[in-house]
């Protein structure tokens, strides 16, 4: 099969912006992170000799793009509800110079919104839907767009939907997205703050079958069925990723809930053991402590857990799953295993009143995991959430991101403005992180080696950066 030169792109956009392929999270963070774009890297390892080009963490600029796409015939383009309108002047500066490239965007905003996301641009060809690595293969390798399954495009002047394209249902037969890494990333490039420098990250599989009504790639792109490769299939992967990449300390899987599968996931854990690999991952609160020990005894470091609240009819409101009793249990364990939390936290959620995010940040505190971020609610087209805000006029249609790509207050409830609840970030960062003990956490790593010194006080700086311009915004 002859495949045409395909592109794939992570566009250029605001600065830090972390929005594009491979993030939860469509916007500025706190201090300078970028994750993997793996939504763009596993269509690539589909097509030979594609590349893929991630432009934020490599500070790499339209006219860089523009000048690496001179010679493709197909461009790939990975968009967001807050990025969209950019992605469509950088798919006409595509067409200016090349009017015989066809351009299509992706993504979780492009999967639920096709006809909106067509009209963005004439310079627009077609978009993918949903699960979308076959789609792009099939394209690049001149299928006709209409015969392409999970593909929208434009005919004379009208939008044209073909069918739905079946979700992906055996994974060990996708090629790792390692070499792609290799060859197009420098892996360097990439920071979390709480994990260790330099990481990969990458899924092992797609969906989860919690039904969070505020998450984004569940109710657009990955489904509620979780659909992974096999335990001996990542163990594969993760023996050749570290062959390719000796440098790197610790590997995450983003998956959206490793854990969802127990006994899946203590038999990766025995397998990476094997393999001697540091590693992370998503969790929920209620991991059992017989699965959190198995992790712990084979390589697991942490664990990143979406709390979101401390208040239980919040919680119950955004369908979490998960009780307050439950998430205080599994923390203790935790503690007790040595394994380190990363906790995330959203206020602004259904229910949110002033008196709810006290008792969130109470109870951030009660927990004490070595690390938090704070993120405001926000209601993406396609999610339970996004319609709940539009029926019950908690939206108004706005922006999810100011001018320079930080997240803004999108909703609002009787008795708590937009403006209440973006003050109320900062107010919880405060709260949180100006106390002895996470201080003298954040102290004892810096003391490890210089280079954690030195990059601890660069997120150091970042993040007093980040409180300055919240409270002028407020201002």
């Amino acid at each position: 099969m002859d495949f045409k030169k395909t592109l794939f792109i992570n566009p250029p956009s605001w600065q830090g912006f972390d929005g594009g392929a491979g993030s939860r999270y469509q916007a500025k963070r706190e201090v300078r992170s970028f994750w993997y774009p793996t939504w763009l890297a596993q269509p690539a390892a589909l097509i030979p000799g594609s590349r893929l080009v991630d432009a934020p963490p490599h500070d790499q600029s339209v006219d860089d793009v523009l000048k690496i796409a001179r010679d493709y015939e197909v461009a790939v383009i990975h968009t967001s509800a807050p990025t969209l309108k950019g992605d469509a002047t950088l798919a006409e500066a595509l067409k200016s110079q090349n009017r015989d490239i066809s351009v299509g965007l992706v993504g979780a905003h492009a999967a639920v919104l096709p006809d909106q996301t067509l009209a963005a641009s004439e310079a627009i060809d077609w978009v993918g839907r949903k699960e979308f690595d076959y789609t792009c293969r099939d394209v690049a390798a001149g299928m006709s767009l209409d015969k392409v399954d999970g593909l929208s495009f434009r005919r004379d002047g009208k939008a044209v939907h073909n069918a739905e394209r079946a979700m992906i249902q055996s994974f060990d037969d996708l090629p790792s997205v390692m070499d792609v890494y290799k060859r197009d990333l420098e892996i360097e490039r990439y920071y979390i703050g709480y994990l260790q420098h330099p990481y990969v990250s990458h899924y092992t599989g797609r969906g989860c079958p919690a039904q969070c009504t505020f998450c984004l790639w569940p109710q657009t792109v990955g489904g509620h069925k979780y659909r992974a490769r096999t335990p001996q299939a990542v163990a594969r992967e993760m023996e050749h990723a570290r062959t390719l990449f000796p440098q790197v300390k610790e590997f995450f899987f983003d998956d959206d809930t490793f854990t969802a599968y127990a006994p899946r996931a203590r038999e990766i854990a025995v397998e990476l053991g094997k393999l001697g690999i540091t590693w992370s991952c998503n969790a929920r609160a209620n991991v059992s402590y017989e699965t959190l020990k198995t992790m712990r005894d084979n390589g697991l470091r942490l664990l990143l857990v979406g709390y979101e609240s401390g208040n239980q009819g919040i919680l119950d409101n955004i369908k979490k799953g998960i009780r307050l009793e439950e998430a205080r249990e599994f923390t203790k364990n935790c503690y007790k295993l040595g394994i380190t939390i990363h906790g995330t936290f959203i206020l602004g959620l259904p229910g949110e009143t002033p008196e709810t995010i006290k008792q969130t940040v109470e109870f951030a505190k009660e927990l004490d995991v070595f690390s938090i971020q704070v993120s405001l609610a926000a209601p993406y087209p396609g999610t339970e959430l996004y319609r709940q805000a539009m029926e019950n006029g908690w939206f108004h249609g706005g922006s999810l991101v100011n001018d320079t790509g930080t997240q803004i207050a999108a909703l609002e409830y009787d008795g708590l403005s937009k403006e209440e609840i973006f003050a109320a970030v900062e107010k919880f960062y405060r709260a949180y992180y100006f106390r002895p003990r996470p201080i003298a956490r954040i102290v004892k790593t810096m003391l490890t080696d210089w280079q954690e010194m030195k990059r601890r006080c660069r997120e150091g700086a970042e993040f007093l950066r980040f409180l300055r311009l919240r409270s002028a915004d407020q201002a």
